[in-house]
Order: structure tokens, then C-alpha cells, then sequence
């Protein structure tokens, strides 16, 4: 969510205007408003540098392990040809082809999920229900209904199924309620109109009778002006929180941006701790720990790759390939 145009940012928190000595510090919603823009200029330039550092941390990660990693990707791929002609034969019965089958998928999921290669090609073709699979994931899993004790009564049974569906409801209520919050904070961010209407209302030099004030008010309508047709909501904000004397109406109109900018700070905040801590994140040990960590991937990469090719060189001959499914079945394994 940003303040500006969506093709813009912040300004640095170095630019942002500081009162000069002696200067009034402005109404509480003004100063509580600079400093809102403040925490979440800071938050954000933090996610940069975050993203830098981890994006550097990849790339010198990758320049170790790459290669032993394209390796097995090599080996991997090389697996797909003798497995598809082995289905074009009639030696194997059903039941082998469609272990052979799982062979396939299993390496196109290893692929895809392990080394970010494109194998959505070969999941097509030998597993159609992976559509499905897709959908149930992109459709939010209904909450999960509390088991209900069958020794009682018929009748309690029902009321402990009618309280667990009415606890669902004001579950799903609580929830679109949060994102009615959420959608309502973004929506203020993006609304310039209004903040354009208040300035206006301040600034505009027929206001003003004195000639000097009307060319300073005629000045500063045309910064109004041209920020809101810009769509610099920053730069009207900070005229609005250096308007001098103000209203209540202005303060309660800073108030609701400056809880908006609070939420905005929330969700900075998940993303910090998301590319600290989650899945996609990249810190952990360092130093000594971190080589030997990568020498001993190094050594299971290779290990895979020799594993990868025995079995290439195995699956040539079709009794070969009924003995590699033969030992995954009794493993309990479905792939390579």
C-alpha cells in the first residue's frame, strides 16, 4: 500500500519536513501524524535493505551450490525419456504403469518444488487431478467443525452441531469485518479528493484580503493543485499537518489518516517477520556453521546426481525398471 502514485514511494525520511527551533510543534494529531509517517518510512526503507540482504545471501548461496544442484537437475530430466517409453510397451501390467506413472509425477513435483524448474508439462499429462488440487488450495478451507461426543442424546447431539455451526458464522463475520477494516484503511490512503477539498477550503486566496497573503495563498493553491492531480497524497498530507491553526474537522481528518498509516506500519511488520522467519525467508547460521552446512549439501547433491544416473542406466532395459519399482514399492516410496 503506498502513499503516493502507485508508481512512486515515500520520500526518505531525510526529506521529510522538521520544524525549524521555536517552531510550533503542531496540534497532538499533527505531531501524532508525522510521526505515523516517520515509523512507516523507517519500516519500509527496513524491508529494503532486508530484501537486499537476502537476495545477496541467495546469490552467493546459489554461486556455491548451483552447480552440484544443476547437475541433479540434469539427471532428473534425463529420467522423463526412458519412463514415457516405457509406457508405450506392453510389458508391464497395469499396475506397473501406473507406479511408472507416479515415477513421472514424483520427479516433475521434485523438480518444480525443490529446484524452481518448469515441469507443469509432464503434471498435466500423467496428473490430471493436480487441477483439482490447485483449487482446493486457492479456495480457503471452511473451518473445522468440532467433534461432538456420540454418546449423547440425539437432541444434544443436534444442539452441539447447531452451537459449532452458529460459532463458524460469527467466525466468518469476525473475519469479513477485519477485511472491511483493511479495505476501508485503503481506500482513506488512496482518497485524495477530500484532502484536496480541506486544503482548498484553507487555502484558497479569495480567503485572503491582504495582497501579499493572496500571492503566498495563490503560491500554495498551486502546489494543492498540482500534487492532487498527481495524486501525491504524501505532499498533501504534510501540507494539511503544516496548516498552522487548525479545526477539529482537520485534526479528526489527520486522526483517520494516521490510523490508517498505523495499519499500514501492521502489515510492514508481517512482511519484515515473513522474510525473516517464513518459508521464503533466507537467514539462519553463518560463518563456519553456514560452510559446513553447504559442503554437506554439496556432498547430497553429488550423492543424488550418481543415485539419479544409476538409475538412467538401470531403466534402459524394461526388467530393469520392474526391479527400481519393485524396491520403491517395498521402500514404500513412489519416486526416485
Amino acid at each position: 500500500m503506498n502513499l503516493h502514485n502507485p508508481a512512486t514511494d515515500l520520500p526518505a525520511a531525510n526529506s521529510l519536513p522538521v520544524p525549524a527551533a521555536g517552531e510550533a510543534p503542531g496540534t497532538p494529531a499533527q505531531q501524532a501524524f508525522r510521526a505515523a509517517v516517520e515509523q512507516v518510512e523507517g519500516l519500509r526503507q527496513r524491508l529494503r535493505e532486508l530484501r537486499q540482504e537476502q537476495a545477496e545471501a541467495r546469490r552467493r548461496y546459489w554461486q556455491q551450490v548451483g552447480p552440484a544442484a544443476a547437475t541433479v537437475v540434469e539427471a532428473r530430466r534425463a529420467l522423463f525419456g526412458p519412463l514415457e517409453e516405457a509406457l508405450l510397451l506392453e510389458y508391464f501390467t497395469r499396475l506397473e504403469q501406473r507406479q511408472i506413472q507416479e515415477v513421472i509425477v514424483g520427479n516433475a513435483r521434485a523438480l518444480q518444488d525443490r529446484f524452481g524448474e518448469e515441469a507443469e508439462d509432464m503434471l498435466r499429462k500423467y496428473a490430471p487431478r493436480r487441477r483439482v488440487d490447485d483449487e482446493d488450495e486457492a479456495t480457503p478451507a471452511a473451518a473445522p467443525t468440532p467433534a461432538i461426543d456420540p454418546n449423547l442424546p440425539p437432541h444434544e447431539q443436534a444442539a452441539a452441531h447447531a452451537r459449532a455451526h452458529r460459532k463458524t458464522k460469527a467466525q466468518k463475520a469476525q473475519e469479513a469485518a477485519a477485511l472491511e477494516a483493511r479495505e476501508q484503511q485503503q481506500r482513506l490512503l488512496s482518497n485524495t479528493k477530500i484532502l484536496y477539498r480541506q486544503l482548498a477550503r484553507i487555502h484558497h486566496p479569495d480567503l485572503a484580503r491582504d495582497p501579499a497573503a493572496q500571492q503566498q495563498k495563490t503560491a500554495l493553491m498551486q502546489r494543492i493543485t498540482e500534487a492532487y492531480e498527481t495524486n501525491d497524497l504524501y505532499t498533501l498530507l504534510q501540507l494539511l499537518s503544516e496548516a498552522g491553526p487548525t479545526t477539529a474537522t482537520d485534526d479528526d481528518v489527520l486522526t483517520r489518516y494516521t490510523q490508517a498509516l498505523h495499519q499500514q506500519q501492521l502489515e510492514l511488520k508481517q512482511q519484515l517477520n515473513a522474510l525473516k522467519f517464513g518459508e521464503n525467508g533466507f537467514f539462519g547460521s553463518t560463518g563456519k556453521k553456514r560452510e559446513q552446512e553447504i559442503r554437506q549439501l554439496k556432498r547430497h547433491l553429488r550423492a543424488e546426481a550418481e543415485y539419479l544416473a544409476h538409475i538412467h542406466q538401470v531403466i534402459q532395459e524394461p526388467e530393469g525398471l520392474r526391479q527400481v519399482l519393485r524396491e520403491l514399492a517395498a521402500q514404500g516410496h513412489e519416486t526416485v
